[in-house]
């Protein structure tokens, strides 16, 4: 099964993200959380897209993006969301994460025509194949091939019925 591909940055000191700004621009990163946060309760999918596209994400066209959904504020640039996809409520995306001495970081691909279901979580390095569907509250740690299921945590890998 698809392992997280993850990029690793060795951190000086005890933990990792203390050294935040030794790696990420301070003024690109609030510009990117004040976009995020303002896109999470905007009621326009189409302006929610344009501006999540400033933040340096790629998001295909028909794109859906549910209430309060979350995406990286650090590297948002490698989050791809691929045509007619839809990201569930309160769905959180990341594409990096601060370990005690390391930071790691990875492109998460969506492909096209995913479904990812409300309260769902998926980590740094992951792609998610076309046509697959994401359960609820699903903590998406691997590979998802495509026209695949994946419900749970730990998450399970199905063939879509």
């Amino acid at each position: 099964m698809g392992k997280r591909k993850l990029e690793t940055i060795k951190t000086p000191g005890k933990n990792s993200l203390r050294h935040v700004w030794k790696y990420r621009d301070p003024l690109r990163v609030v510009f990117n959380f004040l976009v995020i946060y303002c896109t999470k309760y905007c009621p326009s999918m189409e302006l929610k897209k344009d501006l999540l596209k400033l933040t340096g994400m790629k998001i295909g066209k028909n794109v859906s993006i549910g209430l309060a959904a979350m995406f990286d504020i650090f590297y948002p640039e490698l989050i791809d969301i691929g045509e007619n996809s839809i990201i569930g409520y309160n769905t959180t995306i990341l594409a990096h994460e601060y370990l005690i001495n390391e930071l790691r970081t990875g492109k998460v691909i969506i492909g096209k025509n995913v479904m990812i279901g409300a309260n769902s979580t998926v980590l740094a390095g992951v792609n998610i194949g076309d046509n697959a569907m994401i359960s609820a509250a699903t903590l998406v740690d691997r590979d998802v091939p495509a026209n695949n299921f994946a419900k749970g945590n730990p998450m399970e890998i199905g063939e879509k019925k």
